[in-house]
């Protein structure tokens, strides 16, 4: 085949990256589990750092003793990170393969700062725990563990990372693993794949390493290049929370928003909640222009047939799968240190609407370590809490097997005294 025949045009090639794949994931686990540094090779040996950021790491000079790159300076941006040598913040990165494309959500092990790794496992489709094969699995693990599982992610790759230190001991790997299955196991996960990995010294990150024979795995890019991103999401129930209306002039009327779950097309009917009028879909429009289809997460404005029932905070969703309205929900809800108290009011945010609702009762509180549920009174985090809601329009959550175990875009804050979102 000539050079010529393989030569893209610039049309072509956007086209072809705009239909690759994108797998979102994120890193988790505990203090200096090696996470920053797995992200910084999995980059660099993918040939996605740029030169100028390559050459501003080999000048650095802060926390040399890693060797000559510190590939963690790769992600951990803020001079409060790189003074310190851990990460504060979530960090995102890009690359891509010729298999797919990554959005990469570095965050922290701290446990003061869970509730940013809980922001950056969001949006994912996967998370990696690390785990240092020295220390095996801590609390901070589990945690992070638990959190994933709450926030429904389907696949989990655990990276048992510092194998040289070890000196790839397969013995310690299947310990780990045996240990870590068992925990697992108790949540259902549809998929856990175990790594043995130097993040250091690049063995198993992106090709396999001759210094773990016994292993048959994959390495850690195959296995992210190939593992299931569609197992899990709901195709069935269409729902896009209205976030913003769209109107241009007098003759264009669209509503904006990500579309959280099902498919749609022009012509489907949609149902506006509260109100409940029905409608029909007469265009999905990009800045590209009209589109004959759209799908889960992705962000469009659309202009129904009639418009009047749709505004910011409302719902639009398919009539024959309408979510359940109600007024009192149950959940599972990760908190920040400040205790949740039972009568106090409290501002509910689900998807793009807020409303005003006060905690009735608290059930139990999880032990991340055993996975026990013990009954409790009020407590700090992970418990399951009954929530009465003070307002008028009824609380929408997913019907079907396909619904999270936490409805994971609901937040809660405190009206008195004022605090941060937790």
């Amino acid at each position: 085949m000539s050079v010529a025949s393989t030569t893209l045009t610039i049309e072509e090639f956007l086209a072809r990256h705009e239909s690759t794949e994108l797998l979102r994931f994120t890193t988790a686990g505990s203090v200096d589990d090696g996470k920053s540094t797995l992200i910084g090779r999995l980059l660099y040996d993918s040939k996605s750092v740029y030169e100028d950021q390559m050459q501003s790491v080999k000048d650095s000079r802060i926390n040399r003793s890693s060797g000559a790159i510190d590939f963690s300076l790769l992600t951990d941006g803020l001079r409060a990170e790189r003074e310190q040598g851990i990460t504060i913040d979530v960090a995102y990165r890009y690359f891509s393969t010729p298999r797919r494309k990554f959005i990469i959500a570095d965050t922290p092990g701290h446990e003061q700062y869970t509730r940013n790794m809980a922001t950056g496992a969001s949006t994912a489709h996967m998370a990696i725990i690390l785990i240092d094969a020295r220390k095996g699995m801590l609390p901070q693990s589990r945690r992070h563990t638990f959190i994933s599982w709450l926030l429904g992610i389907p696949h989990l790759a655990v990276a048992v990372n510092k194998m040289d230190l070890v000196d790839f001991s397969r013995d310690v790997f299947d310990r780990i693993s045996g240990e870590f299955h068992e925990f697992a196991g108790k949540l259902g996960f549809r998929g856990v794949t175990l790594i043995p990995i130097s993040a250091l010294d690049g063995d198993n990150v992106v090709s396999r390493s001759e210094r773990t024979p016994w292993y048959e795995g994959p390495a850690l890019l195959e296995h992210l290049e190939t593992a299931p991103i569609a197992s899990g999401q709901n195709f069935d129930d269409f729902r896009l929370p209205v976030q913003y209306v769209i109107r241009p002039d007098l003759h264009f009327r669209g509503f904006a928003g990500q579309i959280a779950s099902g498919l749609l097309r022009p012509g489907d009917a949609v149902m506006a909640l509260p109100s409940g009028r029905t409608s029909h879909v007469k265009t999905i429009s990009t800045y590209d222009g009209e589109l004959l289809m759209s799908r889960f997460r992705h962000n469009r404005f659309v202009s129904p047939s009639r418009t009047k029932s749709m505004f910011p905070g409302g719902d639009a969703v398919h009539p024959d799968h309408i979510p359940h309205a109600s007024r009192r929900l149950e959940a599972t809800v990760w908190m920040s240190q400040q205790p949740l108290e039972p009568g106090r009011p409290y501002i509910l945010k689900h998807t793009t609407h807020q409303v005003s609702a006060i905690v009735t009762g608290l059930r139990y509180r999880v032990d991340v370590n055993t996975l026990h549920e013990a009954a409790t009174a009020a407590r700090t985090e992970r418990d399951r809490r009954r929530i009465a809601r003070d307002h008028q329009a009824p609380a929408r959550t997913p019907t079907g097997a396909t619904a999270p175990r936490v409805v994971s875009s609901w937040w809660i804050r405190s009206l008195t005294p004022p605090s941060a979102p937790v």
